[in-house]
Parts: structure tokens; sequence; C-alpha cells
């Protein structure tokens, strides 16, 4: 049986994507904080979901799920150089899946270390750890705030990401930096997922959709940013990791034909790969809010607001790249995942709809 750490496991992506790998048969550590930057009671729900109970959950203590045979978590920080180190000895994985990071874009302008100590100092505790116990793959998360000042549409991987807005994107680019330089110097494959606007059960509160959802049924008003002026490639959290799987099973190569006089970011002659993954669907957000609405048989209260520090207006993914490489396309509509999400959020939350 193969092995595989997820790291980020009571984070959203990181959930679904250990419970699909344990349902297709790996075994899979979990690693996760469990901080506070948004509700831990939704974190422990996850964990809970995947047989991990909240009054076995200590630091640094092995937890046995009681659900799936073949799992175990692990509360650590990334930036725990000697956990990490020992977690990485004791278990020899196969496969890794780096998931772990301090999101959200608003909150970098907020507490900008946290970034710095779980994005780069973390990541560089992993890339140590594969170094020293060498895996077959690593594959982590990027994101599409990369793209920045970008405004050309789609976003394409091939084009230069070196015009941040938010300490978020940056500390992501600097992980892309990062990766690539261990895959040079010491071989590791590596893989980077930049993913556009997840969505779905078990999401994040800070996200559009969540916070929507909740103000609506409350009666209370939903902040449009950008004076509703805005697009996002919203996609599904079962189409991510799909896409996480896929790649996982096919470890980054060397390009043969690389070429250093016009060098494509996207690849490289080391064995490392940047993918887009997302709907490649853009939608107008005042759309999303009435099809949201439409679901919820709620009209909601809109406060326009002008646009937010290191945000941006639009993203739209090109993932030509990914579907050539993995036969990758996304299958649930928006209208869909959107009745899916409130199902779920009735359910966790004990609300009629």
């Amino acid at each position: 049986m193969q092995r595989v750490l997820v790291t980020g496991t009571a984070g959203f992506i990181g959930f679904h994507t250990a419970i699909r790998l344990l349902n297709e048969g790996y075994e899979v550590v979990g690693l996760d904080n469990i901080n506070d930057y948004y509700d831990v009671n939704l974190k422990y729900g996850r964990l809970k979901e995947s047989g991990i109970k909240k009054e076995n959950v200590e630091w640094g203590t092995k937890v046995s799920s009681d659900k799936y045979e073949h799992y175990s978590f692990y509360r650590l920080n990334l930036e725990d150089t000697e956990a990490i180190n020992k977690l990485f000895a004791e278990y020899k994985f196969d496969y890794v899946i780096h998931l772990a990071a301090q999101a959200g874009v608003r909150y970098s302008l907020v507490n900008p270390h946290a970034y710095v100590d779980s994005n780069i100092k973390g990541f560089l505790n992993i890339l140590e750890a594969c170094r020293a116990n060498p895996v077959k793959h690593l594959v982590y998360a990027s994101t599409s705030s990369v793209y920045g000042a970008n405004s050309k549409m789609p976003f394409s991987e091939h084009d230069n990401v070196d015009h941040p807005v938010s300490l978020y994107a940056a500390t992501k680019k600097a992980t892309e930096l990062m990766a690539h330089t261990y895959s040079h110097l010491f071989h590791i494959p590596s893989t980077g997922l930049r993913f556009f606007t997840v969505y779905g059960p078990w999401g994040r509160p800070d996200m559009a959709i969540f916070l929507f959802t909740k103000a609506i049924l409350e009666g209370k008003p939903i902040q449009v940013f950008n004076n509703g002026d805005m697009q996002r490639d919203f996609t599904y959290i079962d189409d991510i990791v799909e896409g996480v799987y896929r790649c996982m099973l096919k470890p980054a190569e060397a390009e043969e034909d690389f070429d250093n006089h016009t060098p494509d970011p996207a690849s490289s002659y080391a064995p490392y790969k940047i993918y887009n993954i997302g709907n490649s669907k853009p939608v107008q957000l005042l759309e999303f809010i009435e099809a949201l609405e439409d679901a919820l048989g709620k009209k909601a209260n809109k406060e326009m607001k002008p646009m937010q520090a290191g945000d941006v207006p639009g993203t739209w993914a090109d993932t030509s790249n990914l579907t050539r490489q993995y036969n990758y396309n996304t299958s649930v509509e928006v209208n869909v995942g959107i009745q899916t999400f409130i199902s779920w959020y009735s359910s966790f939350y004990d609300v009629i709809i």
C-alpha cells in the first residue's frame, strides 16, 4: 500500500483530497495545525467526518481514524522543522500533496507574518524533508492570485506572473520558485497547481458563497465589491480533487526541448511543472448571486462596495495544458454545485431552507 502525506487535512481541499485517496486504497497521513483563521468547529467537523475525534487531537500525537483503517492525523505546525523531519523519517512517504497554507488575500494585509511563517518557512520544511526522504512526486497548492495585475484572459501558465497585488500571492509565487530550485538541485519531481475559486460542501467561511449564503438566510446585506463588476472561475471541489489525484499519479518530468533562451514558466529542464486547475467558465459575480438567490428562494440585500486592496476584477483559467497532459475536464456546472453546497450548509448548520 502506497503512503501519501496530505497537509491541510482539516482544511477544505485537504479534507476532500484525503477522503478521495483513502477511497482509492492509499494509506494517508494527514497534517494540520487547526489554526483559528476561521471557525475551528468547521475544521473539527471535517476531521470528525473522516473519523478523527476532536477529543483525541493533541499537538504532535498520532490520532487514528475510527472510520478509515488507513488514515492517521497529526496536529503540527509546518514551521516546526524537527516535527516535520521526524514525520517524514518515520513514514517514508511515496507521495506528498501539500495543501496547507495561510490562505486569504484580505487577511494578508492584516497579518502578513503568518503568510511568511506558513507559506515560506513551512514550505521550505516540506522541501527539505522531501530532499532527505525522496518521494515519487510532490504536488503542492498554488493559486490564481499569482496572476495579480495580469489582464490578458484567460490566464495562462506560460505568461509572466511577476506583478502580484497581495502578499498572499507573492508567497505562493515564491513557493513555485522554491519548488523549481529543489527540482533543479535535488531532482525532486514537483507540480504546482494554481487553484481557481474553489467552492462546495465543507468550504471555507471566508469565501463568497459561504458569506453570501449565511447573510441571505439571516436577512443581512451582502457586500458586493467593485460594484459587482467582477467575474470568477468558480470550480467545484470534486473537480479540483480529480485534478489533484490525476497529477499525483503522473510525476513531473523534465522538458526535453526546453529553451533556455525563451524559458517557459510552466515547465523546465528540471522535473517541474505548473498547471492551472479551474472550470474555465468564468461567471459574473452578479449572475452567481442570482443563482444563489434562486437556490435559496430569497433575495439578497446588496451593498455595492469599491474594489478591495489586493483583489482582482476577474479570473479565468486556461486549463488546456492540464487537459492535454491528464485528460482533465470539469464536470460540475455552477448551478449544480451551488445546490449541493446549500444542501450541505442546511444539514451542517441545521438550517431549514
